[in-house]
């Protein structure tokens, strides 16, 4: 028995959730998937899944199999490849996904220049700020910033933390006052990140230890930008990634406040299939992309 080409059908099986379904990926017949899985089984002498009529779901024994069994195949992956990865150059399409306000300033140029150095590369960038399975949705790389899932399957790789910034408009701040305490913020409209259904709370940090303030306010949003511009005509105040905001503090037509209290930095990572780790296209833009990141001074937490 080929003990790797079982562990493949094996870990196949589980993510396709069925013989049928992994059979049509690997090429086999339904048969041969179901002979290479019981013949693991019979060399461990263990259950690795559930069958029936319906569905085909793992034991505890095998969920454990599983992990151990994706982490060996690709370090055999790793193994093959290690000698012709340096000398490939990246091919086919790249499949990547980000939020839209950090997509939209800061990685299409990057795209861009990354496409200049490798001509018989495509990349397909879809933005959103909905948050996406990556596995589910077929996406090589998914950009996120926010804390990133645990999960066995999904490869994370941590490039920043970001610095965020309370600001606002010099008009709303003329009409209703410069905040010189966290606590000072019950009292002003606050545009938050969110839903409108969700208790909202911005969390600051300064010499006189954490504050946790229930803030209230007349827009929510899940993108960035959507809340900057409302800030910018004075509807309230923003809690934003400075990377949204630079250029209108810059200008001054956003004003921050609060400067001796900082809110928790956003992790920006990259996110990728386990199965896809090894890819050349995978590895070069991840890499690619950092450099960029740690070169990019908004990106980078000053505190």
């Amino acid at each position: 028995m080929d003990r790797f080409e079982s562990m493949r059908a094996f870990t196949r099986v589980v993510e396709a959730g069925g013989f049928a379904a992994a059979a049509r990926e690997i090429g086999l017949t339904r048969s041969a998937v179901n002979k290479l899985v019981m013949h693991l089984e019979d060399d461990l002498g263990v259950q690795l899944l559930h069958r029936t009529t319906r569905k085909v779901t793992p034991t505890d024994t095998g969920i454990a199999f599983y992990e151990r069994c994706v982490a060996i195949l690709a370090d055999l992956e790793e193994a093959k490849l290690a000698v012709t990865r340096l000398h490939e150059e990246p091919k086919g399409t790249l499949r990547i996904n980000a939020p839209m306000s950090f997509g939209t300033l800061h990685l299409a140029p990057l795209v861009a220049d990354f496409l200049g150095q490798y001509p018989d590369l495509r990349i397909e960038l879809v933005l959103s700020d909905r948050i996406i399975d990556p596995i589910e949705e077929g996406f090589d790389i998914t950009v996120r910033i926010a804390q990133p899932p645990e999960s066995a399957h999904l490869i994370v790789h941590d490039l920043a933390q970001a610095p965020m910034v309370i600001c606002g408009s010099p008009s709303y701040l003329a009409q209703k006052g410069i905040p010189n305490h966290p606590q000072d913020l019950k009292h002003h409209n606050c545009l938050h990140y969110g839903h409108i259904a969700s208790v909202n709370y911005w969390q600051l940090v300064g010499s006189d230890g954490e504050h946790q303030v229930k803030i209230h306010g007349p827009l929510c949003s899940n993108n960035g930008e959507v809340l900057r511009d409302a800030a910018i005509k004075g509807q309230g105040l923003v809690l934003l990634p400075i990377f949204i905001v630079s250029n209108e503090l810059q200008q001054a037509i956003l004003k921050p406040v609060l400067e001796d209290y900082y809110a928790p930095k956003l992790s920006i990572s990259v996110l990728y299939p386990v199965n896809r780790h090894l890819s050349t296209k995978v590895t070069l833009f991840t890499e690619f992309l950092s450099h960029s990141i740690k070169n990019n001074p908004l990106l980078q937490a000053q505190k």
